[in-house]
């Protein structure tokens, strides 16, 4: 087995285990990358069909060829999709910074799809590479009765053994992605042909590197226009992924407190 076999066939494990172990489970769908991958990991994984529901949180601000694509492939795929709205940015914290208080939008439309679900896992699509607060996640990582993520009572998870308590009001946020680091995504949509919102691609020397809502996300400068251009610009950029995020250049806690409250 290769890096991308082994990676491949620990994500398609942590989903089965998931699906045996919680119920009622969903998936969130952000229409990005990461989560493209991990729905086909998923499809995989339960030969060629998604046994539980994708989630898709609107903030009402994602780029058309977004909604395109959800639509497409919803049909394509025969997904079981559910689709919940966020609240208006004036009922959220306002000591949050302006951008990090727009995606905490999504925090609050998550919290009321797991209530109105009654879920007892969710799958998200994180990566710890992908931020630092992230790097502090379990594969299986319980969220308390107000959704909050309590950084420093995390289950140990030794031997691809995954604790899911099961007290009152507590879901688990299930990561297949954790391991993975971004050239390892964008590898295996080239070894697999995974389709993608072609905002990922240059177009007039600009692309999306990450893809959110349209207020808050900004082009990098790039010439990549295909799948193998990307993974050659990978191996030299030393630009973050997530240059083009708004919230990532706010104050330095804004993001942990996001993740803390719940944010995906």
């Amino acid at each position: 087995m290769d890096d991308l076999d082994q990676l491949e066939a620990q994500s398609i494990y942590i989903l089965r285990e998931a699906y045996r172990k919680l119920k009622p489970l969903a998936m969130l769908w952000s229409l990005g990358k990461d989560s493209n991958v991990m729905l086909w990991l998923a499809r995989k994984a339960f030969l060629g069909r998604v046994p539980f529901p994708v989630m898709h949180v609107d903030t009402g601000k994602k780029f058309p060829e977004m909604y395109r694509f959800r639509d497409e492939y919803t049909r394509k795929w025969e997904l079981e999709l559910l689709l919940g709205d966020c609240p208006p940015v004036e009922e959220i914290d306002p000591t949050l910074p302006p951008a990090a208080r727009s995606a905490a939008r999504k925090t609050a439309g998550l919290a009321a799809m797991i209530e109105k679900y009654k879920l007892e896992g969710v799958i998200a699509g994180i990566r710890r590479d992908e931020q630092a607060t992230r790097a502090k996640e379990r594969v299986f990582s319980p969220r308390g009765s107000s959704h909050k993520w309590d950084v420093r009572n995390q289950p140990p998870e030794f031997w691809d053994q995954y604790a899911t308590p099961h007290e009152e009001g507590v879901h688990i946020r299930v990561h297949p992605l954790l391991s993975w680091r971004e050239i390892d995504i964008w590898r295996y949509i080239e070894r697999e042909g995974i389709p993608l919102v072609d905002l990922y691609f240059s177009r007039n020397g600009k692309r999306y590197r990450s893809l959110g809502d349209q207020d808050i996300t900004s082009p990098i400068e790039s010439d990549a226009a295909t799948v193998a251009e990307v993974i050659a610009e990978l191996q030299t950029t030393r630009t973050s992924e997530r240059a083009g995020r708004a919230m990532d250049h706010e104050s330095e806690d804004a993001f942990e407190r996001l993740r803390v409250a719940g944010y995906l």
